[in-house]
This record gives structure tokens, C-alpha cells and sequence, in this order.
């Protein structure tokens, strides 16, 4: 009897690891054969944001992640998250990877894998067109009313400088697009945010650029700690796009610059 029961349980855990076995070569490398699940804040206007319709997300990570999964052999699924969670989501494997301007820090490496830069990424200083309000450094911003998304990179530059001693006002916003529009209707005195968010306002005659920092920050493709296949899938995909001009053909029709010095 005893034997019979050794032998059912080794028959049972032979079964369960095969079973595994067959469960992760029918996913792949991704969570469902055959598609990129990618989390993504589409309200980040030109990275990810939805057309005039209301529900066809269009910008740069929309294109990143098109090209990728074609080149993956997949085909890409958006996920719209709300960016305080988007990363606990990435955690808990509701996609398999988060595309959506999101910057490589210390601090996220120890608790996710990240890609190789796709973007190199500065600060910029954006104000009203119409005034007499030009600031060209940032201690021109003392005294001011400063507007810009929370939990950002916008976010922890501005802290940075509040610890550093200067002294404004600050305006917080879920959302980028809520700041700018902050600052169109006159309520705040300028607008941090992204250079490359600048990009996709920079037509609009309400608004001017008028200091931009330099390339300090990189964006990468953020995925789930342990998931070493895709990540190196990515990478050697993101280096084909670099050095074939798959990029730059994505950065030109996206920002109407090539932007692939930033990155090389």
C-alpha cells in the first residue's frame, strides 16, 4: 500500500511538472502565446496618448511597441494603467513588460529588469507664449508658480531643487496634460516636464520652451524581475531597431528629429 501511494505521488508530482513544463513552453516568453501585453499611462502625449476618436492609443512607445512585437513575432496588446500602479501591475503579471516613458533608475533596477535606453531624456521649462515671463535657468523659477505630473521624473527634479534651496510653488497633477492646460489657462507661472513631452506641444502657439536640460535620463522597456528571455529579446530587438533605422524612422515621425545620438 505504501508503495503503491510512493508511486501514485511520484506519478502526480511527474505529472504536475510536466504540466508546468507544457504551461510555460504554450506562453513562451510572454504571458499568452503569440502577444506582447504592455502596460502603459496613455495620457502622456507624444509617448502614449489617444487619438481625436477617444480609443486608438497613438505616440512614440505605441510605435516602440508595434515594431518590437512584430520583430518578436507577436502581436502587442496596450494595457491603459494609471501610472502609481503600473509598475505593481508589471509585479503581478498583468502584462508582460511596461512601455510608457518610463525612466531607468537604481532604484527600480533592484526590483525589475530594464531594457537598454531606447530615448535619452532632459528636463525643459515651458511657458506661456504671451507674457513677459522668460525663464533661461532654473533660479529664474523662485517665486513662481511650477506645474507638473506627481510620481514623476518631472516630480523628483523639482524636489531636488526644493531641497537644494529654491523656493516655489508647487503644482501637482496626475497627469501631464493637466498641467499644460494649467498653464494655458494662466493658473500656474510655467510647466517641468519631460523635453520629449515639450515635443508634442511645441507647434502650439500658446506655448515656448525656454530652457531645456541635457540628456540625463534614459527610458527603457521595464519587465518583470526573473524574466531574462524577453529582456534579452527586447534588448537585441532595440539594438537591431537602432542600428537597421527602424528608430530613427520612428523618432522623425514622432518627434521630427532624429533622436538616435541619445541612445548610441
Amino acid at each position: 500500500m505504501k508503495k503503491l501511494f510512493v508511486l501514485a505521488a511520484a506519478l502526480s508530482a511527474l505529472f504536475a511538472f510536466v504540466s508546468c513544463s507544457k504551461k510555460v513552453e504554450a506562453g513562451e516568453f510572454t504571458i499568452e502565446k503569440g502577444v506582447l501585453k504592455i502596460g502603459m499611462e496613455i495620457g502622456y502625449p507624444p509617448m502614449e496618448y489617444y487619438d481625436a476618436d477617444g480609443k486608438t492609443p497613438v505616440g512614440f512607445d505605441i510605435e516602440l511597441g508595434k515594431a518590437v512585437a512584430e520583430k518578436l513575432g507577436l502581436k502587442a496588446e496596450f494595457i491603459d494603467t494609471a501610472w502609481d500602479g503600473i509598475f505593481a501591475g508589471l509585479e503581478t503579471s498583468k502584462y508582460d513588460c511596461v512601455m510608457s516613458a518610463a525612466t531607468i533608475t537604481p532604484e527600480r533596477l533592484e526590483s525589475m529588469e530594464f531594457s537598454v535606453p531606447y530615448v535619452g531624456n532632459g528636463q525643459a521649462i515651458v511657458v506661456r507664449s504671451e507674457g513677459d515671463y522668460k525663464p533661461d535657468n532654473l533660479d529664474a523659477l523662485a517665486g513662481k508658480t511650477v506645474a507638473y505630473q506627481a510620481e514623476t521624473t518631472s516630480d523628483i527634479f523639482m524636489t531636488k531643487l526644493a531641497q537644494q534651496g529654491l523656493k516655489f510653488t508647487p503644482a501637482e497633477f496626475d497627469k501631464v496634460i493637466n498641467a499644460y492646460d494649467e498653464l494655458k489657462l494662466g493658473r500656474c507661472d510655467a510647466v517641468i516636464s519631460d523635453a520629449l513631452v515639450y515635443a508634442n506641444y511645441k507647434d502650439d502657439p500658446a506655448y515656448t520652451s525656454t530652457w531645456t536640460g541635457s540628456a540625463d535620463e534614459f527610458f527603457g522597456v521595464a519587465i518583470r524581475k526573473g524574466n531574462t528571455d524577453l529582456l534579452s529579446k527586447v534588448n537585441a530587438t532595440i539594438k537591431e531597431m537602432i542600428a537597421d533605422g527602424t528608430m530613427k524612422e520612428i523618432y522623425v515621425k514622432v518627434f521630427g528629429v532624429d533622436l538616435t545620438d541619445t541612445v548610441q
